[in-house]
């Protein structure tokens, strides 16, 4: 937020909300700056995040004053981002968490200490939870307090601003709504045990998912880690602390990422670092091998449907392609506060979840979100494309994405589940990996790749220099025969 990232369109700035929550006067203060000081154009990202495009040259350092005193930056005094104790598992009624407090008085800049240390806190900031943790049903969990206590430790730390601010950690409480297809540096996941709640956890990629194969679970080497060791839920904190401080120790400079520490050192050995770190022993029994995190739906960000507390619903929709203008921000906010809980959920799918809507009122929210042109059903084509800012935005697209996924929306053949449209091989728009990629290789001509559960990347291309008529027609063909490209 205090570091505004140039790009083609204008600059760029990424607010990064604890939990993917955002209070609906702060929901306000982002319209009003995206309107006043950039060019009106926010989007989720796919972190479950907010970023406004188009910053005005001039215009940053009272566009990131204002998301400052808005509560919105990294908080100087390191209180939690979210309040309470450890939480207790999901079975008990946990208190909801408080938005994060406004904690500048005076406007900083990135040229002033005060102001670099903040920005520093604010890189850091990459924890991602479930968009419905406390609120679940399925949840093992709630990972709410837990992930409080580690964005202070993140921004409370002096040795952590060393890390990239790419550096991502995932705490998952065992959702049915999660995101478990981002890797990450470091993941922990709620598991349960014969007493209790466990966090089992691995490094550098997703939790291992049971899938149906031949009626057994398996480990997807594509995409799932196999769990390390697991320790007691107010052990996570400590755990995430001495893994940090293990990775820094150990990295040379040159690495930035979990993955490229793996690469010259044994999973074992950042283990044995990490253990001097901590006061108790990691719990590593031999049915942590065999362990499998429950299957999410991510179609469950679409629509209403019941949460943990009876006569109490979660109601979901998507700006398409994850873009908002100011007006779609503000109405919103409206909804949720007639309707919800006076607060929105920023979802690593580029959606938006309302929460606490009682279950006799979904039917007129859904009708509202709809009403803003938000896509509310998982079948309907803006639920099953992705694009990234395209040429428009971004000075190394290739093509206009963002266009060519609104023509692609009109042709989409209904059994295609999902289509990444991206600019160039850094795939920004989509950490996961999609079942069909269009990457781009000139002004209006892809490239299709298609990706078996088993293939990294983008997996197999099976079309070149493809328009977008003559993608949706492979797309079509594809989905009636998979060996027909």
């Amino acid at each position: 937020m205090l570091r505004i990232v140039a790009a083609l369109d204008g600059g760029i700035c990424r607010i990064k909300l604890p939990g993917g929550l955002l209070r609906t006067a702060q929901a306000r203060a982002i319209a009003e700056v995206a309107e006043q000081h950039a060019t009106g154009v926010i989007e989720v990202t796919n972190r479950g995040n907010l970023q406004i495009r188009g910053v005005l040259a001039g215009h940053e350092a009272v566009l990131s004053e204002t998301l400052i005193n808005a509560g919105l930056g990294p908080e100087t005094r390191l209180s939690d981002a979210l309040s309470g104790e450890v939480a207790e598992p999901a079975a008990s009624t946990a208190s909801a968490a408080s938005s994060p407090s406004a904690t500048f008085a005076t406007p900083a800049t990135p040229s002033t200490p005060a102001a670099l240390a903040a920005s520093t806190a604010d890189d850091v900031r990459n924890l991602m939870i479930s968009p419905s943790a406390g609120r679940d049903p399925q949840a093992l969990f709630d990972t709410r307090a837990l992930a409080g206590k580690i964005l202070a430790l993140l921004q409370s730390e002096p040795r952590f601003a060393a890390l990239s601010p790419k550096f991502a950690l995932l705490l998952d409480g065992g959702e049915r709504l999660a995101m478990v297809e981002h890797p990450h540096d470091v993941w922990l996941a709620a598991m349960a045990a014969h007493d209790d709640v466990r966090f089992a956890f691995g490094l550098a990629g997703c939790p291992p998912v049971a899938r149906a194969d031949s009626g057994r679970a398996r480990l997807n080497p594509a995409l799932d880690t196999p769990a390390l060791a697991a320790v007691l839920p107010s052990q996570v904190p400590t755990l995430v602390n001495a893994l940090l401080q293990t990775f820094l120790d150990l990295a040379d400079p040159d690495h930035t990422r979990m993955r490229h520490l793996l690469a010259i050192q044994p999973a074992e050995a950042i283990l044995q670092r990490a253990q001097t770190y901590l006061d108790f022993p990691l719990l590593r029994d031999a049915a942590l091998a065999e362990w499998r995190r429950a299957p999410a739906d991510a179609s469950l960000r679409f629509g209403a449907h019941p949460q943990r507390v009876a006569g109490t619903s979660q109601v979901g929709g998507q700006p398409p392609l994850g873009r908002l203008n100011p007006e779609m921000l503000r109405a919103l906010a409206t909804i949720a506060e007639d309707s919800g809980d006076a607060t929105l959920r920023m979802t690593p799918w580029q959606s938006i979840l309302l929460t606490d809507v009682a279950a006799d009122a979904t039917a007129s929210v859904l009708a509202r979100l709809t009403a803003l042109g938000l896509t509310c059903e998982p079948t309907q084509p803006l639920a099953r494309l992705i694009a990234c800012a395209g040429s428009t935005g971004c000075a190394k697209s290739q093509a206009d994405t963002k266009a060519a996924a609104l023509s692609l929306a009109a042709l989409l053949p209904a059994a295609v589940e999902q289509v990444h449209l991206s600019g160039c091989p850094r795939s920004c728009a989509a950490a996961h990996r999609a079942p069909y990629t269009l990457l781009a290789v000139a002004d209006g001509y892809y490239d299709l790749y298609r990706r078996d559960d088993d293939q990294a990347g983008f997996g197999q291309c099976v079309a070149h220099h493809l328009t977008i008529e003559q993608a949706a027609d492979t797309l079509a063909r594809l989905a009636r025969s998979p060996f027909d490209a």
